[in-house]
């Protein structure tokens, strides 16, 4: 078991802690020693103080026709950890709309008529497959699990002056139905990744099944709230006291042990061909 440090990007609407991540962008050396290689998944813990830019993700094919051979797309969740009374999610874009008429709206800096605003609050969870048009607003702190990616696509910045990519992101839009956001159902599961929800009174115990070998199979637990709990492994008879957004990666072969009162959500990657 490893207890993984954060890297923090300090960024103009706030900052991200790149809490688990083998990615050549933000890279915890320990973690990637641990995996013995690519973890395919990054989570991160996001503060956003100001709304962040408007968004999207390329899937796996769009990555790799627009950006070479190596590159994931980007699909991705958030559990809010904390949001003011009033936060907001750009989530989505309102139908009916063409391409044309969305990049006119973005040259003109008038995008914001064409973006479903959705309002939410803790323990809310939000599900946003490569390709759904997205932006997290001010007061709002997220975890974040995702594919292994750093590929954005910024189509609108409320006026701030970055640079966007219009062409890239109106081709790599999907118009799918979207998830509504709710509370966290105490499960979720995709194509590359799973969340499970354990709330401990007293003990839990998991072991981690799979190959040694291969760091998809290792799994991660963070710390959503604690009291008085401590995580310990079968070799280790008193533990160690946890915290409230503390990450712990577990190999194959380990079983893990909490005790006290937790709530923690488990995260484990899954193999894609």
């Amino acid at each position: 078991m490893l207890k993984l440090s954060a890297i923090k990007s300090e960024k103009i609407w706030g900052h991200e802690l790149w809490i688990a991540s083998t990615h050549a962008n933000g890279c915890q050396d320990s973690f990637k020693g641990f995996c013995g290689g690519d973890y395919p998944l990054l989570i991160k813990v996001i503060q956003a103080n100001d709304t962040l830019s408007i968004q999207v993700h390329p899937d796996d094919d769009w990555a790799v026709k627009l950006e070479g051979q190596g590159n994931r797309g980007k699909t991705e969740c958030w559990y809010v950890l904390d949001a003011a009374p009033d936060a907001k999610l750009v989530y989505g874009i309102k139908p009916g709309f063409s391409n044309e008429v969305l990049a006119k709206a973005i040259t003109e800096n008038k995008l914001e008529q064409y973006l479903e605003f959705v309002s939410v609050k803790p323990g809310d969870f939000v599900y946003i497959p490569a390709g759904t048009v997205h932006a997290i607003g001010g007061g709002l702190r997220l975890m974040e699990t995702q594919q292994s990616c750093d590929l954005t696509y910024r189509l609108y910045d409320w006026g701030r002056g970055r640079e966007v990519h219009i062409e890239k992101g109106l081709a790599v839009i999907k118009r799918e139905e979207m998830q509504p956001v709710a509370p966290f159902a105490g499960e979720f599961e995709c194509k590359y990744f799973s969340l499970e929800r354990i709330d401990v009174k007293g003990g839990w115990s998991m072991y981690c099944s799979g190959d040694s070998s291969e760091p998809a199979d290792i799994q991660l637990l963070y710390v959503l709230s604690e009291e008085r709990a401590v995580i310990r492994t079968s070799n280790d008879k008193i533990g160690q006291k946890i915290l409230a957004e503390e990450i712990y990666a577990v190999k194959p072969g380990e079983k893990i042990t909490v005790e006290g009162r937790a709530s923690i959500m488990r995260i484990r990657a899954k193999k894609v061909d």
